[in-house]
Formats: structure tokens, C-alpha cells, sequence
């Protein structure tokens, strides 16, 4: 008896049946979880910044222009379940008076975004924020006298050990 004829082990032959299944079933797991993932991924963060980025960029070289001739700097930091931004004029003093907001969220979500309202004080502009662990997404929003209007973003990181539970 040579190993063409032996019984295969088992009981039952492998068909052209069952090996098409096979295939058949492996690639639809595959093709399966690749759709999950991919419609997670658009619901997560749907890649718009803006509205509409053509009216958006109509005016945007003049306001990098007004913006860069105040001179002002945001210096964006979180610590003690706060977050706190200082802004300095282009003399390095604090600048004062100043409506200031902030979003914060996840970068590469918007399902944990939240606008705060940041109140004015001997440090700078502050807000209560519990944050958990990770990577945040700060995008400063200042308004002075005179439509003066200042615009930055900013990246905090919240260590484990102070991260809000």
C-alpha cells in the first residue's frame, strides 16, 4: 500500500467542498472585522475640522497676519485637575482682560470633546477640568479689545498617577 491509497486520517476526505468553505469563511471574518473597524473609525472622528474648509481658508492669511501682530503666546498646561493658560504679549508680560476659551479632546476623537469658558486669574486663564490618562487636544480661543482675536492649539499629556479615575 503506498500513501496515495491510504485512508485519510479522520474518517472523512478533505473535498473541494470544504476547503472552499474554508477559504469562503476565513475571508469573510477578515473582510468582517475590517468593515467594524473601518465604520468605528468614521464614527470616532468624522476628519472635519471645519464646516467648510473653502470658506475657512477665504480669509486665513489675514487672520495668521492680525494674529501674529498682536504677539501674543499661549502657554497651555494641565496640573491639580486644572487647566491653565497663560498669555504672554511680545514683551513677555501677561496679557490681561482677555475672553478666553478652550476645546479639549482626545486627538483623534471628537466623541470626548467639551468647550470651556476660562476665568481670569493671578496665573493666567483657569478652569476645573478632570481629565483621565493620555494624550489632549487643546485649541485656545482668546478675544481682546479691539477684535483682537488670537487662535493656537496645543498638545497636554496626563500622566497615570494624576489622571482623574
Amino acid at each position: 500500500m503506498n500513501g496515495r491509497d491510504a485512508p485519510p486520517r479522520g474518517g472523512r476526505p478533505l473535498t473541494g467542498r470544504k476547503v472552499l468553505a474554508i477559504f469562503v469563511g476565513a475571508f469573510a471574518v477578515i473582510i468582517g472585522v475590517n468593515v467594524y473597524m473601518m465604520t468605528r473609525a468614521i464614527e470616532g472622528f468624522p476628519g472635519l475640522v471645519v464646516d467648510s474648509p473653502w470658506v475657512a481658508g477665504q480669509n486665513f492669511d489675514a487672520r495668521r497676519a492680525a494674529q501674529e501682530a498682536l504677539g501674543w503666546r499661549a502657554e497651555t498646561s494641565w496640573r491639580d485637575g486644572a487647566l491653565l493658560v497663560r498669555m504672554r504679549g511680545a514683551d513677555g508680560a501677561p496679557v490681561a482682560g482677555l475672553n478666553v476659551q478652550a476645546r479639549v479632546g482626545r486627538p483623534a476623537t471628537n466623541a470626548e470633546d467639551r468647550v470651556l469658558d476660562l476665568a481670569e486669574t493671578a496665573e493666567g486663564y483657569r478652569a476645573e477640568l478632570p481629565l483621565a490618562p493620555g494624550a489632549w487636544r487643546v485649541e485656545v480661543h482668546a478675544r481682546g479689545a479691539a477684535e483682537a482675536d488670537y487662535r493656537a492649539t496645543a498638545q497636554i499629556l496626563v500622566p497615570i498617577a494624576e489622571g482623574a479615575r
